[in-house]
């Protein structure tokens, strides 16, 4: 009767293809930049999705999509993921992997294998957070959700069990790995592009959209910065009233449900402050450069941003909780502030401004896209020291 590998320590991965469980594809987003990773990383592997969104990203390769993706509900996340569970439980695969590798912030780890011999890696962004920290997600509060909550974790943390290994993200996701499922994790941050933004001097030349240059020549000498998507919980507006407590200006870029709102925050506040709608990644990371630090109160489960901040030589300012505290070098590259409100952030920006200048080097030694790719190769077994993932654990 064959081993199962969970229990064999000596097994090592051959070279067989294998199966990425990746939530669902969209164009952008932190998700798809590791899914990016570990498609560079494993290029014989095929991709499975709940719904596929941005169909041209990966041409030539097998990405397939479940029944969800036939239905109105691939439109609305939030609908959808009661019945994410029963989609991945359901897409069997109809070839042999040698391995499965789940990209998970919702229910892709349950997706399931044709054999229970073969080993199912998983790459936690998160546990859902609206099962297991209901108080950072809206939907977690909704009568619906908080009603049928405990069978989905039930259902949630026996699902993880039947992987090999786990992988988080940051150690604030570990944390709450061995809170939710009861099991542990290696941490494995995420890649940034932490070598190309380091590599210019000043990505100001690069920027060819004329406007986009007026902006950048129009900005002051001294400035703050905050960046990300437009929507509430990354809390922009607290970027806002931090730059306005320091007396100094503020820049918030990006794109989102929250433009018209942060926009008006703009136009009332107290100190020069201007929204910069999409920029160009140029003009972001030249933003990033020039910026004197980059505000970020949000609480994620790592902040690629902040990373981003520091390969550009920029300190940052993050709030106390969440995986970002663990992405900068207090003191250093950046200052962990002591509470998350807005005197708090205005306080740690006037630390931040004292800070000598750093390398970015240590930044991207820690997180860049090698880094990631190596290590998600060690993870599956399939990089050159062929190392097996529990031995990581």
């Amino acid at each position: 009767m064959p081993r199962d590998p969970r229990n064999d320590p000596g097994h090592i991965i051959g070279s067989m293809s294998g199966l990425i469980a990746h939530e669902w594809v969209e164009g952008s987003g932190g998700a798809e930049v590791v899914l990016d990773a570990m498609l560079a990383a494993f290029p014989d592997a095929d991709v499975r999705c709940l719904w596929d969104d941005a169909p041209q990203r990966f041409p030539g390769r097998s990405v397939k999509e479940s029944w969800l993706a036939h239905t109105p509900l691939r439109h609305h996340k939030a609908r959808a993921a009661p019945f994410s569970a029963l989609a991945w439980r359901g897409m069997k695969a109809d070839q042999d992997y040698e391995w499965v590798l789940a990209s998970s912030h919702l229910f892709a780890h349950h997706a399931s294998v044709r054999h229970a011999r073969v080993p199912k890696y998983v790459y936690a962004h998160t546990p859902a957070r609206y099962l297991w920290a209901s108080e950072l997600d809206r939907r977690g509060q909704e009568p619906l959700v908080r009603a049928v909550a405990p069978a989905f974790k039930a259902l949630d943390r026996r699902r993880a069990q039947e992987a090999t290994a786990i992988a988080a993200n940051s150690q604030y996701i570990r944390e709450r790995i061995a809170r939710s499922w009861d099991r542990d994790a290696v941490v494995i941050h995420p890649p940034v592009a932490t070598e190309q933004i380091a590599a210019v001097v000043d990505w100001e030349d690069h920027v060819a959209d004329p406007d986009e240059r007026r902006m950048l020549d129009a900005l002051p000498e001294v400035f703050l910065l905050g960046a990300s998507r437009f929507v509430p919980y990354k809390r922009l507006d607290t970027v806002i009233a931090a730059a306005e407590a320091a007396g100094l200006p503020v820049v918030v870029a990006g794109h989102g449900p929250d433009a018209e709102r942060l926009t008006a925050l703009a136009a009332a506040a107290g100190v020069p402050a201007r929204v910069v709608l999409n920029p160009s990644t140029p003009a972001l990371y030249a933003l990033l450069q020039r910026s004197a630090a980059f505000v970020f109160p949000p609480i994620e489960d790592f902040g690629i941003l902040p990373v981003e901040a520091q390969a550009a030589g920029t300190p940052v300012v993050v709030g106390p909780v969440g995986g970002q505290t663990e992405t900068l070098t207090p003191g250093v590259s950046g200052v962990i502030a002591a509470t998350s409100d807005a005197s708090g952030f205005a306080r740690a920006i006037s630390t931040a401004l004292e800070l000598a200048p750093f390398e970015a080097r240590a930044v991207t030694e820690r997180f860049g896209a090698q880094v990631f790719e190596r290590r998600i190769r060690e993870f599956v077994g399939q990089g050159d020291v062929g190392s097996p993932a529990h031995h990581l654990r």
